[in-house]
């Protein structure tokens, strides 16, 4: 059942430059909700429905920040129809998201922490991963928009980088100069691609683009590695997503304008860029120790 609707909306994803890992993900949200209808036809799914499926998904115990991507997976997917001219109305549109923890920091690298973690890069693609990282850490890439880097959009005499991020937007990052020579190193040593085509920037060990969940487990392995001398329950769950924190926070404690980090992250609204002016304790006690109290 709803074979045709899935097909439909994999290929409006598709069409809407949504990347292979999101495709996937979403996919896997709308099969699950719609093997709990029963077969239902779709014309006869209400708002409860939709909200019945969220609640259970709450049940299980997960967390709200995957409850309000399942609720976006569906969502998305009515959106599709409706573009497609498949089906009409949206059930899942007037349901809310659930309120998450708006007052968490982002969990980041401090900058003596990064310049470490890239000191355990090593290995025999040492050149290209160390600028993978650098990437993210100093110029803060997502992790697709790594992937979908070609050679061409690096431009070396001008020190810019023309980046494809969501929403299908391009945007163009400075290189910071002491980046470039890394850039430049990994290109020399670019692995040879299987097709003569092949115009990614980073090329995998079987003459492939290097996917996202390859860059992700060269994070987490060289995550595991910088971290191997500290003891089991202090270790830090981070991520290849933990480089862009750290180069938000980096800039906005260097004095960037909120506007400018909005306009280099990427984001479509500063109000996701304000998460990064968390405040940490030390800072919150140098500020304290400056008052002076005179009775």
């Amino acid at each position: 059942m709803y074979e045709e609707e899935l097909e439909a909306f994999l290929i409006w994803m598709k069409d809407a430059g949504y990347t292979p890992y999101t495709q996937k993900s979403y996919l896997g949200d709308v099969r699950e909700f719609l093997s709990g209808l029963s077969g239902k036809p779709l014309e006869k799914v209400k708002r409860l429905h939709i909200v019945s499926y969220l609640t259970s998904v709450r049940e299980r115990g997960v967390s709200d920040s995957t409850r309000n991507r399942k609720h976006a997976s569906i969502n998305c997917f009515y959106k599709a129809l409706n573009e497609l001219e498949v089906f009409e109305g949206n059930p899942a549109a007037g349901v809310k998201k659930s309120k998450t923890e708006k007052n968490r920091s982002p969990v980041f690298l401090e900058e003596r922490e990064l310049q470490r973690f890239l000191n355990s890069v090593e290995g025999k693609y040492r050149s290209r991963n160390l600028a993978i990282f650098l990437l993210m850490g100093y110029m803060g890439l997502r992790v697709g928009e790594v992937h979908h880097l070609n050679l061409a959009d690096l431009h070396m005499e001008k020190r810019l980088l023309s980046v494809f991020g969501k929403g299908r937007k391009w945007r163009t990052v400075p290189v910071p100069e002491p980046v470039l020579p890394y850039l430049k190193d990994a290109i020399e040593h670019r692995l040879q691609p299987w097709r003569s085509k092949e115009e990614a920037l980073f090329i995998s060990q079987k003459g492939k683009r290097l996917s996202i969940r390859c860059i992700q487990d060269i994070a987490s392995q060289t995550f595991e590695r910088f971290q191997s001398e500290l003891p089991e329950n202090q270790r830090i769950a981070y991520s290849s997503h933990k480089l862009r924190h750290s180069f938000a926070t980096m800039l906005l404690r260097r004095g960037a304008d909120l506007r400018t980090v909005q306009e280099l992250l990427g984001h479509s609204s500063i109000q996701t860029t304000t998460v990064y002016t968390h405040i940490t304790n030390r800072e919150k006690e140098d500020a304290m120790a400056r008052l002076e109290v005179k009775l």
